[in-house]
C-alpha cells in the first residue's frame, strides 16, 4: 500500500482518527475510530476532558497499527482558541477550560482599558470576542496557574506535545488567539507586553508541513506504531478544511463557507486586510496553509438548529434531519431572525427566543417544526448574503462562486437558499474537507504533493461537488 497518513480530527462534540493514502492521484480515506467529546462542568468552570480525549486518540492509533498500515505520519487538528498550560517540569497544569466558560465575561472592556481597538485590529487582524485566547489569558492574569506555566499550547499543540515531547505553536491555530501579528505571522510581542502577559509561555511558531517530532518511545510501543512523524498541519480545523476547497488556483480569491455548528464565511488572501472598515464589519484574519490568510466572519451556524432539535427531543418530539428538511421545504413562512443576536446565543428555550423575536419585529412566528427550520435557513442565507456583500466591498471584483465545505454542505435546502440569496453558484463539498486537508498537508510534508495548488487538484480528482445555481426569484 502507499504511504498512510493519520488525521486526528477533534470537534466540539466528537473526535475521529482517519487514515488516508494516495492512489492514482486520488485520495482514499477510511475512518478508523470515532469517539465522543464532551464539556465537563466542575466547580466554577467548564472543562474539556483532555486525558480522555488523548486516550481515545491513542485507541485510534492502536487500531490503525492493528490493521497493518505502514503509517508515515500523524496530524492533529481541533477547534480554535482553547489551550493547555505546561509547567517547567513538562506537566499539564489542569484540564483546558472550554471557550464557553463564563470566566471571560467583561474581558473585552478590560482589554480596551489598555489597547486602542483600531490599533489593536491593525496589528492582530482578529475580531475581538470574549471566547478568544487573549480574553481567556486576561481572565487568569496574576493567578498561580499562569505564574507556574512555562508553555502555552493550543489544543492541537497540546496533543502533539504529549505525542512527541516537543512544545511548539502551529501558525494557523496561533492566529486564532488575537495575539499574533497578522502581517509578520509571528507573536505580537507589543500586545503581549502591553497586557502584562508572561512572554516565556509563547513558543516557536511553526508552519503547516513542519515536522513537530517523532512519537515518544512509550507512545510508539503502546500503540504499536514505529518511527512515525507528527506533522504540524493546518491545525485549526477550519484551516485544514479551507486547504481542501476544490478551487482552481489563479481563478481569483477562493470564497468559502465552512458550514457546521459555526459558519465561517470568507475568502483566502495572500495578505491580511487590517483596515478600520474591515474591523467595523467584524471580519477576522486567520492563518491558512501556505502562509495564506483566511479573511472571514464567524457566524452562528447550525447551532440554532441543534438547540431546537435538542429541545424537541426533551419534549418527546424528536425528529431527524431527514424528517425536518422536507417539512421545511414545504413550509410557507418569510420571517427572518438576526442569527448573530445575543438572544440566540444560548437561551433557555431556542424555540421561544425565535417566536418572541418574530412577534416583537411584527413578523409571523413559526408554528410548526418545518416553519422554524425554514425561518432559520432563510435567516442564515440572509446573513451569508450580508457577509459576501461586505467582502465584495473590499475587493476590486465581486466574487463569482462560493464553496461550501464541511457537514453543512450536505444540506441541500440551505445550499439552495444560499445560492438564491447570493445570486451566484454554490459548490457543495467535500463533506470531509477537514480530514482531507489534514492528510494532504502531511502528504506535502512527505513530498507526495508539491504545493497547495496540487493539493487542491487532488481534492478535485477525489470528489465531485454538487452545484446549486441561483433560481430566478
Amino acid at each position: 500500500m502507499s504511504k498512510v497518513y493519520l488525521a486526528a480530527d477533534f470537534g466540539g462534540g466528537s473526535g475521529r482518527v482517519i487514515a488516508g493514502w494516495l492512489e492514482d492521484g486520488k485520495l482514499t480515506m477510511e475512518e478508523i475510530h470515532r469517539f465522543g467529546n464532551r464539556q465537563v462542568r466542575l466547580g466554577d468552570h467548564v472543562y474539556w476532558d483532555f486525558p480522555a480525549l488523548f486516550e481515545d486518540m491513542k485507541a485510534g492509533l492502536k487500531k490503525a497499527a492493528s490493521k497493518g498500515y505502514e503509517v508515515e505520519s500523524i496530524g492533529v487538528d481541533t477547534w480554535g482558541v482553547d489551550f493547555g498550560l505546561i509547567d517547567r517540569d513538562g506537566q499539564l497544569l489542569g484540564n483546558p477550560v472550554c471557550y464557553r466558560d463564563a470566566r471571560t465575561a467583561g474581558m473585552t472592556e478590560k482589554l480596551f482599558e489598555t489597547l486602542n481597538p483600531t490599533e489593536h485590529y491593525a496589528t492582530t487582524g482578529i475580531q475581538v470576542m470574549e471566547i478568544n485566547t487573549l480574553a481567556q489569558l486576561l481572565s487568569i492574569k496574576g493567578t498561580a496557574q499562569l505564574e507556574a506555566a512555562e508553555h502555552l499550547l493550543f489544543m492541537p499543540d497540546l496533543f502533539s506535545y504529549f505525542l512527541t515531547g516537543k512544545a511548539t505553536n502551529e501558525y494557523c491555530i496561533a492566529s486564532t488567539s488575537e495575539l499574533l501579528d497578522a502581517k509578520r505571522r509571528e507573536w505580537s510581542w507589543e500586545t503581549i507586553e502591553a497586557l502584562g502577559l508572561p512572554k516565556r509561555i509563547f513558543g516557536d511558531i511553526v508552519m503547516p508541513g513542519t515536522v513537530r517530532g517523532e512519537l515518544r518511545k512509550d507512545i510508539a510501543e503502546e500503540t504499536g506504531l514505529k518511527d512515525v512523524k507528527v506533522i504540524a498541519v493546518g491545525s485549526h480545523d477550519t484551516a485544514s478544511a479551507v486547504a481542501a476547497v476544490p478551487a482552481i488556483e489563479g481563478d481569483g480569491p477562493v470564497a468559502f463557507l465552512s458550514s457546521g455548528t459555526w459558519s465561517l464565511l470568507g475568502i483566502e488572501l495572500p495578505e491580511p486586510i487590517l483596515t478600520e472598515e474591515a474591523r467595523q464589519a467584524e471580519f477576522t484574519n486567520e492563518g491558512g496553509v501556505g502562509g495564506r490568510i483566511r479573511f472571514l466572519q464567524n457566524i452562528t451556524g447550525l447551532w440554532i438548529l441543534q438547540r431546537l432539535m435538542a429541545e424537541w427531543k426533551e419534549r418527546g418530539e424528536e425528529q431527524t434531519f431527514g424528517e425536518l428538511l422536507p417539512a421545511a421545504e414545504q413550509a410557507n413562512i418569510s420571517s427572518i431572525i438576526p442569527v448573530a443576536d445575543a438572544a440566540f446565543t444560548n437561551p433557555p428555550s431556542m424555540e421561544k427566543a425565535i417566536s418572541d423575536y418574530c412577534r416583537q419585529s411584527n413578523q409571523p412566528a413559526p408554528q410548526t417544526k418545518g416553519e422554524f427550520v425554514r425561518c432559520l435557513f432563510q435567516s442564515l442565507a440572509k446573513k451569508y448574503k450580508d457577509a459576501i456583500e461586505g467582502v465584495n466591498g473590499l475587493l476590486p471584483e465581486s466574487l463569482k462562486r462560493l464553496h461550501i465545505i464541511g457537514g453543512g454542505s450536505q444540506n441541500g435546502l440551505l445550499n439552495q437558499f444560499t445560492a438564491d440569496a447570493l445570486g451566484i453558484p454554490v459548490w457543495a463539498g467535500p463533506v470531509e474537507a477537514t480530514a482531507m486537508g489534514n492528510i494532504l498537508v502531511q502528504a506535502m510534508a512527505a513530498g507526495e504533493v508539491a504545493d497547495l495548488a496540487e493539493l487542491r487538484e487532488v481534492v478535485r480528482r477525489s470528489v465531485t461537488p454538487k452545484v446549486f445555481e441561483p433560481n430566478n426569484i
